[in-house]
């Protein structure tokens, strides 16, 4: 007899989500997390007495609380959470520079448009037309592959401006190198340009924490250090796993929010070599500044997506990283947050896993200071010297993510190649998170509810 109705490998945002929406219906769900908080790569840490965040500069998705169909709206309504009391600071403005050329964006569109009219002229009634193009575009559609920059090209014919409009979307959710898919571009142009950056009021601990008291008061049951070590099969059907300690637990149905490389090394499903494994990884640095002096045109800012060269390169660095183009976020700099304490400044530059897994813990230490300078280095072309009086400093790598996430290779996105459906070879065995095809924290979430809502309270 099974222990539980559904378990959940993983209490990353997916998995939290998915508990929710199952114990709201009355499925009796388990979580089992291997770390000692839940949240995945979007967690935190105490450091100096300043707590840190390790995943969110800031959510997609945003829409005001009367949007009834906006999916942050409505994930609120699935997993019975309160919108209307749920506090949400919008970005100021956000900016993609490269050599010579900015765009300056917010969460009104109008500002794209206009920077869009000023310097590329030309494309601008054709960037109109493929907004209405995209925000008609299903990209949950049964669809062979299609190329987001043949797209681009065939409806704009602007190359810096598409190379301008891509790095946002690829390095807030693709998986890929150098090209995405079309639908996979729709939701991030949706998510980034149509409605935008936001930061919950407080930090990624309280949205944590108002999660796990909403799962926790429908019923669910969540273990921490409880480790999977294997998916338990018997002929066509899962039933449970086994943890790293022994421990055998018997369910009847179990969602896996490990990726799809992840779930089939934990339940033997064979998979292809390499298909299915990313490549794009990413560091991290955090400084904490007493008094943040920025240029006057970069004042005011929320994220900067900068590109020190012509054509925009995304994909694995031949080197440790790829400091010629990065995001640089202002944890601080959203509507109606009052700064307290020393000003932050985060910087993510594209990452090689392959060389920092192949570094002993000297050489593992050696990069990370190399790495942080170059990534500096990089970033004083457009800050200045923002960094000299750091109070703290400390950066995540390749290894870090898959450490915390279980994703293979540490490619935050997950698999290049998405199960838009959640199945897999066995009945009652599913994906959630990176691999279904949401992206994104409110993605993230919507892909755990949307799975158990298919595919378990049928």
């Amino acid at each position: 007899m099974a222990d539980w109705q559904l378990i959940i490998i993983g209490g990353g945002l997916s998995g939290l989500a998915a508990g929710i929406r199952a114990a709201r219906f009355g499925l009796k769900p388990l979580i089992v997390e291997q770390h000692s908080l839940p949240g995945g790569l979007n967690s935190y840490y105490l450091r100096q007495g300043h707590l840190l965040e390790t995943g969110l500069h800031a959510m997609t998705n945003f829409a005001p609380p009367g949007l009834k169909h906006a999916p942050l709206n409505r994930l609120f309504r699935q997993l019975q959470l309160s919108r209307k009391e749920f506090t949400t600071h919008e970005q100021l403005e956000s900016e993609v520079i490269f050599p010579g050329i900015s765009l300056r964006f917010s969460n009104d569109l109008n500002l794209l448009i206009e920077e869009i009219a000023a310097h590329f002229p030309l494309a601008a009634d054709r960037f109109r037309s493929l907004v209405r193009e995209v925000d008609a575009y299903d990209p949950f559609a049964e669809r062979p592959w299609q190329s987001a920059r043949a797209f681009l090209r065939s409806r704009l014919a602007e190359p810096l401006l598409e190379d301008m409009l891509l790095l946002p979307l690829m390095v807030y959710g693709n998986a890929e190198e150098d090209d995405m898919d079309i639908g996979q571009f729709a939701i991030m142009f949706r998510a980034v340009f149509l409605e935008g950056f936001f930061r919950p009021a407080g930090t990624i601990k309280n949205l944590l924490d108002m999660l796990l008291a909403q799962y926790k008061a429908f019923g669910g049951e969540i273990r921490f250090r409880a480790p999977v070590a294997h998916i338990l099969t018997d002929g066509g059907t899962v039933r449970g796993i086994s943890l790293q300690s022994g421990e055998e637990l018997f369910a009847d149905a179990v969602l896996s929010t490990a990726g799809i490389p992840g779930t089939a090394e934990m339940s033997g499903w064979p998979l292809e070599a390499g298909r299915y494994t990313g490549k794009m990884s990413f560091m991290e640095s955090i400084s904490l500044v007493p008094e943040l002096h920025l240029p006057p045109e970069r004042s005011g800012k929320t994220i900067i997506f900068y590109s020190l060269k012509q054509r925009l390169a995304y994909h694995r660095p031949s080197g440790p990283i790829d400091p010629s183009w990065g995001v640089i976020c202002f944890p601080d700099h959203f509507q109606g947050l009052a700064q307290s304490g020393p000003a932050q400044v985060r910087v993510t530059n594209a990452a090689n896993y392959d060389l920092w897994r192949q570094a002993d813990e000297a050489e593992y230490r050696r990069l990370k200071t190399d790495c942080g300078q170059q990534s500096a280095a990089a970033v004083r072309q457009l800050l200045g010297d923002y960094s000299r009086d750091a109070v703290y400093q400390d950066s995540f790598t390749p290894l870090t993510i898959e450490r915390f996430t279980g994703k293979c290779a540490g490619a935050v996105y997950g698999s290049p190649v998405k199960i838009k459906s959640g199945k897999t070879p066995w009945p009652n065995l599913f994906i959630a998170g990176t691999d279904q095809g949401y992206l994104g924290i409110v993605g993230a979430m919507l892909s755990g509810v949307t799975i158990v809502n298919q595919h378990l309270l049928k």
